[in-house]
């Protein structure tokens, strides 16, 4: 049976404005009828994905996400010698078989005709960018540097046969966890191994504006005693739930069936998702916060998050320890209710006295 690994962290920001909406706000989410601070799971994701901590942890097996594969392969061709024309050319061919790409409008060409031609070249060059960002493993990109080096040794266009450079035989962690979608190209799709819920508050909260001035340095006074600059940005502080969700056989299917890189890659995640948060108005709010407490529950049980525990808003002085009252009191209803939710458990606390557990264990217990 499919085994899951099912993890849940209560983690407290000072004010800050990690994930922001269109209006520069931090994101909310209407909850048991109150507002909620919001962190999107797309924001969790880039920001582990990217962290030193996940490059450090899993060096040699990270993808890379673009649109500009084609105008990456045609640098190179041209630092190789190849002229613009044919650089063009094959570069275009190179990133077709990766998805749809930008098309110029018969004016745009009219008009970049006319241009000096680094101009002109420039307004080419948006012909080799596809149109949906692209999820590419290493060795993927390394098949396409290869070619196109062979390409500018032979002085000569890429057949049919040499453009195959998508697979679904990845080592690509971040691809395996987070999944793949080609719209163009969907028998190279691959399903996220990894379900990251929104974390969100386990309390009502209220966005406040942040009201703030810049004064000018050189600025005597003598003529204008006023700032320089007036801005104002929303910020809010809250205590946040999150839950995600790993299918352990799924994960090391799309890593091919290497058992050792899945468990590094388990160990990667977990880590993250327990230091790192996005990097929204770091600078502003220094908001940085490791996980208070985690819990880490596997078996082949259908997963079930534990946000009810929170669909009524915690209140009170000491809101740390009522979340996680009500998260474990919650978890020991379930399994009252449906039978055991989960074949093993384990949990780190850091809110008890000299601590409970450890990372490192509970790391440890999720990937072995």
């Amino acid at each position: 049976m499919t085994q899951f690994i099912q993890l849940h962290f209560l983690t407290s920001y000072p004010p800050s404005n990690l994930n922001r909406d269109d209006t520069g706000k931090p994101k909310t989410a209407k909850m048991g009828g109150e507002d909620r601070l919001r962190i999107s799971s797309q924001s969790l994701k880039r920001a582990w994905r990217v962290s030193d901590l996940f490059k450090e942890s899993l060096d040699g097996h990270i993808g890379t996400r673009t649109k500009l594969l084609g105008v990456k392969a045609y640098d190179r061709l041209q630092k190789a010698g190849i002229s613009v024309e044919d650089a063009l050319e094959w570069a275009k061919a190179i990133a077709d078989k990766f998805g749809k790409l930008k098309s110029l409008t018969a004016e745009e060409k009219r008009k970049a005709g006319s241009l000096p031609e680094p101009e002109k070249i420039k307004v080419l060059l948006k012909e080799l960018e596809i149109e949906q960002l692209v999820h590419v493993s290493r060795s993927e990109q390394e098949a396409i540097d290869a070619l196109v080096d062979k390409l500018a040794h032979e002085k000569r266009a890429p057949d049919s046969e040499e453009l195959g450079f998508l697979t679904k035989d990845t080592q690509a962690v971040d691809i395996a966890l987070f999944g793949r979608m080609l719209a163009s190209k969907p028998i190279f799709n691959v399903e996220a191994a990894a379900q990251v819920a929104h974390a969100i508050t386990v309390h009502r909260v209220a966005v406040e504006d942040d009201y703030f001035t810049a004064v000018d340095d050189l600025n005597t006074h003598e003529l204008d005693a006023g700032s320089a600059h007036i801005g104002e940005f929303g910020f809010a502080a809250g205590l946040f739930y999150l839950y995600l969700c790993i299918n352990r056989d799924l994960l090391i299917k799309n890593l091919s069936g290497n058992e050792e890189l899945a468990r590094k890659a388990i160990a990667g995640l977990i880590s993250c998702a327990a230091k790192i948060a996005p990097s929204g108005k770091q600078n502003s709010y220094a908001s940085r916060a490791h996980a208070s407490y985690a819990l880490a529950e596997k078996g082949p049980q259908q997963p079930r998050s534990l946000s009810v525990a929170f669909l009524k808003p915690i209140t009170g002085v000491d809101m740390l320890n009522s979340a996680i009252q009500a998260m474990e009191r919650q978890q020991k209803n379930m399994d009252q209710v449906y039978g055991p939710c989960a074949d093993e458990r384990y949990y780190f606390n850091v809110e008890k006295e000299n601590g409970v557990g450890s990372l490192k264990a509970l790391i440890e217990f999720a990937a072995r």
